[in-house]
């Protein structure tokens, strides 16, 4: 259990998140979406420990950090470490050993070139596998599917609805819906700071077509296409 009471993050004079609560549970998937400055991000890095906030985030497993896989937007790498090198980086840190990561390496990465050197998609999938391999009780994927060619996103699809089956606790960003709606069981929509609905999956329909709503309302017109 994650549980998220009356959370408020500033930056300065700028409110990015106002009174978020909500509560997340075991063998559970949420979806947390919103227009770009929503707070999604902010969010995620307040649950994980990197932001200081006012209000209480408390979860049955402490710290929660210790037990949590983050996927950033655009994960960092030291300069002059392997693929190879990050994954038992990261694993170390959570006392993992005799990983046989070549036997794991689902994605193909070359592990022993320098992570750096990798594209975008593929520094993604170095990042997801290494969060996996720690075995963590809470994963938060900040646009999981973004730059990430077609095959992998159906992998990583079904890696999330594995970890739902395990047990687990899974939050999801996304831009792209249909992702969403095929792993969510529950999301929440944000609109600048604000903790706007709470969908469950019998209501997505309804959802799409309020984000559309919101999102384009009568903006297509304007441009008075010919």
């Amino acid at each position: 259990m994650i549980k998220i009471n009356e959370l408020n993050k500033g930056f300065g004079n700028n409110e990015v998140l106002k009174n978020i609560s909500m509560e997340f549970s075991k063998g559970n998937v949420y979806g947390i979406i919103g227009e770009n400055g929503a707070g999604k991000t902010t969010l995620f890095r307040c649950i994980a420990g990197l932001e200081s906030y006012n209000g209480e985030i408390l979860s049955d497993i402490t710290p929660l950090k210790n037990h949590l896989g983050l996927l950033l937007t655009e994960p960092f790498f030291f300069s002059k470490i392997t693929g190879r090198e990050y994954i038992q980086l990261l694993c170390n840190a959570r006392g993992k050993t005799n990983l046989k990561i070549d036997n794991k390496n689902i994605f193909d990465l070359p592990l022993d070139q320098y992570a750096t050197t990798y594209s975008t998609g593929m520094k993604k999938k170095l990042a997801i596998t290494a969060i996996l391999l720690q075995e963590n009780e809470y994963f938060i994927f900040d646009e999981p599917f973004n730059g990430v060619d077609i095959q992998s996103n159906i992998i990583l699809t079904e890696i999330i609805l594995k970890l739902r089956e395990l047990n687990k606790i899974v939050l999801i960003s996304s831009h792209i819906f249909s992702t969403l709606s095929d792993t969510c069981d529950v999301i929440h929509l944000l609109r600048k700071g604000d903790q706007i609905k709470s969908f469950q999956k019998q209501d997505f329909n309804n959802l799409e077509q309020e984000m559309k709503n919101i999102t384009i309302g009568n903006s297509i017109e304007k441009l008075e296409l010919k």
